[in-house]
């Protein structure tokens, strides 16, 4: 895999400074180190690429984030220019390993247009700054090769997405599964191993998750929260409630008032 770092995930960073950063204007390498803060960069050129001596080869749509304290040095042949973002961030609960230089692929105008917002707003937004590169920090970790134990199999990630974007109509394993590009056997075997619940046990927890929610913080009429939770049948929609919570829809939504009241009073 090569140099390797640990991306903090745990919150959103501090944005020091960020720009448009610029090596080979002198000498035929830059040589450097930031001790205290991390370097986030995206490029559109080749370069050759050092990072604490070991060699790595920059090419247009390259993403790198270094740790602080690690030196970098980069043998540009022309005037090139990037993005960079230099932050400080401890928040390492939800850390993952990945390599320092990675390919963004298909995300790489997203990153740009969320680098460019960095840009434009550190100065007079910091937070807004901060969030922006919080969310280029995760689509990087994304980037990576996690051990094997930790990553998904895209037909996995294919079927929740597929779930996710048609909760509310009707779904079947079948029809999950092609949208998925797999059998129907092998998409129950892969999500059962990796979700750890059958794909129906999933909808369904997906659609009781957004009925609890629905009813408890909203207040949409209870045949439309059915309909919206993919279950339009106000019987069967009543049934799945006491099933998942021991007691009907309006009682729910009675029971999640009373304890608003209390905590407000």
């Amino acid at each position: 895999m090569g140099a390797v770092v640990s991306v903090p995930l745990g919150a959103a960073p501090r944005v020091v400074n960020a720009g448009i950063g610029v090596h080979g204007a002198g000498p035929k390498a830059d040589v450097f180190m930031l001790p205290k803060l991390w370097q986030l960069h995206l490029y559109s050129y080749s370069a050759e690429y050092l990072v604490d001596g070991e060699p790595h080869r920059i090419r247009p749509g390259c993403v790198s984030l270094v740790a602080p304290g690690t030196t970098v040095e980069y043998r540009c042949r022309a005037l090139s220019r990037h993005y960079y973002v230099h932050f400080d961030s401890s928040a390492f609960e939800e850390a993952r390993t990945v390599p320092v230089l990675q390919a963004a692929g298909t995300l790489r105008p997203l990153l740009a247009e969320l680098l460019r917002d960095t840009v434009l707003s550190h100065v007079g937004s910091p937070r807004r700054a901060a969030a922006s590169v919080w969310t280029v920090l995760h689509r990087f970790a994304d980037l990576g090769e996690l051990p094997s134990a930790d990553r998904r199999h895209p037909a996995v990630e294919a079927a929740l997405a597929d779930i996710e974007a048609r909760l509310v109509e009707p779904l079947s394993v079948a029809e999950v599964a092609r949208q998925a590009g797999v059998s129907h056997n092998h998409l129950t075997r892969l999500f059962r191993a990796q979700v750890g619940v059958t794909v129906v046990a999933y909808i369904h927890q997906r659609r009781m998750q957004r009925a609890q929610h629905l009813l408890a913080d909203s207040t949409l009429p209870v045949l439309s929260v059915a309909a919206a939770c993919g279950i339009p049948d106000l019987q069967a929609f009543n049934k799945a409630c006491r099933r998942a919570f021991g007691m009907s829809p309006r009682m729910l939504r009675d029971a999640a008032a009373t304890t608003a009241g209390r905590m407000g009073g």
